[in-house]
């Protein structure tokens, strides 16, 4: 078994988490052992690495309505000095917020954000071009980058989606809104998107309805200056929480901005108190999903990759053998006329005759068996290379698949993958005890039994 080296983004990872985040640090760990496994199996190769699948980034995405509120409340949570013709998106672009030292903001593509994969749109073109053929190479069309010199962004991203009732209904939007849902540890939707109906609307409630156990959504309602002050925002929030459980929506943190319209001061903490709060623990939230997909990681292998792989290794078998049987049914009826005409078949008893046409059979079926196994072989890996496309799958089907393409497996009747053993399983188990146990280990930084933390116990893991 040769051993993988850690990747360049897995070192890289340990590096910046090697002082500030144990759990994480500790999961990159995990990770590694999962890349070998995927190595030796063939799924990956050597520089590549399952954790690249998802952003570790915490990243908060915002979804607004018609009205200037979203994008007044980005402008004034991020700083007034940080506007370059305002900071909010385009009409039909979701745009990447992120922090940089610079004083001077800049604009990258939306190639920038695809063939990174420490961005939460990495690769995301590919399932664009799924989507709607053709649209994958506009890739900029539909996605930016800014970077821009703002405290509160930091150690984060913000996704800044275009206006939902404003944005032009297509089966890209969709993609791309429910990806950004999916990615994020925090959802601020605000309230003036169901102010309206669309196509869109209904897209994100059902968005919202499907990731609404997540505890990720946190409803955001801008306070017009001309409401009347008698009107409490216990009772705002009730108006609002009485409106969106007939969608469907029942969880969810309500906000009540202060009134943005005449402005607000960014450095006055008791102007986003509240949302700073909830911010505050996006990293933990971050944390949880990275495990998370640790976790998820483990089950594709079983419940996904392994069975694709076996299943096309039935059928390369089943069509090999098949081809071979056909070419045994036409020498068999050869055998069948030559019979008929000279009764050639009472020399298979001969004692000598008899097993040197056995032999020669063999001599003449077993290359041909091979050639028709490596001709199905082709036809399998081309369907498994469109197969893994359709999943959206990092794994290499094609690559586990060839490591069975050897003389012997071609001529036994083996149909367990290569490496798909007791002992792989085992280390795969393995792993995701070790998630378990890591989870337990945040868990612990929020509990404590009879006044004393429970950090102690998950300090014991057994980690390397």
């Amino acid at each position: 078994m040769t051993e993988k080296t850690a990747s360049k983004y897995l070192l890289n990872l340990e590096k910046h988490f090697a002082s500030d985040n144990p759990v994480l640090l500790k999961a990159s760990k995990v990770f590694q052992e999962l890349d070998q496994i995927e190595y030796d199996l063939g799924l990956i190769e050597m520089d590549e690495t399952t954790a690249s699948k998802n952003s570790w980034w915490p990243i908060i995405s915002l979804f607004g309505g018609n009205s200037t509120a979203k994008s007044r409340f980005v402008n004034n949570y991020l700083g007034a000095d940080n506007l370059f013709s305002g900071i909010q998106t385009s009409n039909h672009k979701f745009t990447v917020l992120l922090h940089n030292n610079q004083s001077n903001p800049a604009t990258l593509p939306g190639t920038a954000l695809d063939v990174d994969h420490r961005f939460p749109f990495y690769q995301i073109s590919r399932r664009i071009e799924q989507q709607q053929a053709g649209e994958g190479d506009r890739i900029n069309s539909y996605l930016e980058l800014k970077t821009l010199n703002s405290d509160r962004l930091k150690s984060k991203l913000f996704i800044d989606a275009p206006n939902v009732s404003a944005a032009t209904p297509s089966p890209v939007t969709s993609l791309l809104t429910k990806h950004a849902i999916e990615n994020s540890d925090l959802v601020l939707i605000f309230t003036d998107v169901f102010d309206s109906t669309s196509p869109l609307v209904d897209e994100l409630v059902e968005s919202i309805i499907q990731h609404q156990d997540s505890n990720k959504f946190v409803y955001l309602i801008d306070r017009p200056a001309t409401m009347l002050s008698s009107t409490t925002n216990s009772e705002i929030i009730a108006s609002w929480q009485r409106k969106l459980a007939g969608l469907g929506l029942n969880t969810g943190q309500f906000v009540v901005l202060p009134s943005q319209e005449g402005g607000l001061t960014p450095q006055n903490p008791a102007d986003f108190a509240a949302i700073d709060q909830r911010i505050a623990n996006v990293g933990y939230d971050r944390t949880y999903r990275v495990l998370n997909s640790l976790e998820k990681n483990v089950r594709e292998i079983n419940d996904v990759v392994m069975p694709e792989i076996k299943k096309a290794i039935g059928q390369w078998k089943d069509r090999a053998t098949f081809s071979s049987l056909i070419v045994l049914g036409f020498l068999a009826t050869l055998a069948i006329f030559a019979e008929i005409q000279t009764g050639i078949l009472e020399l298979l008893i001969d004692p000598i005759i008899g097993p040197a046409i056995i032999v020669t059979l063999i001599v003449i079926m077993t290359p041909l068996h091979v050639l028709f196994s490596k001709f199905q072989a082709k036809l399998i890996l081309s369907q498994l290379n469109d197969r893994q496309k359709e999943l959206h799958l990092m794994e290499n089907l094609a690559g586990i698949f060839e490591k069975n393409l050897t003389f012997g497996r071609i001529m036994l009747p083996i149909s367990e993958p290569v490496g798909w053993n007791k002992k792989t399983k085992l280390r795969l188990t393995q792993i995701s005890n070790k998630t378990k146990e890591l989870v337990q280990l945040l868990n612990d930084n929020f509990s404590t039994y009879d006044g004393q933390s429970l950090t102690g116990y998950s300090d014991s893991s057994n980690f390397k």
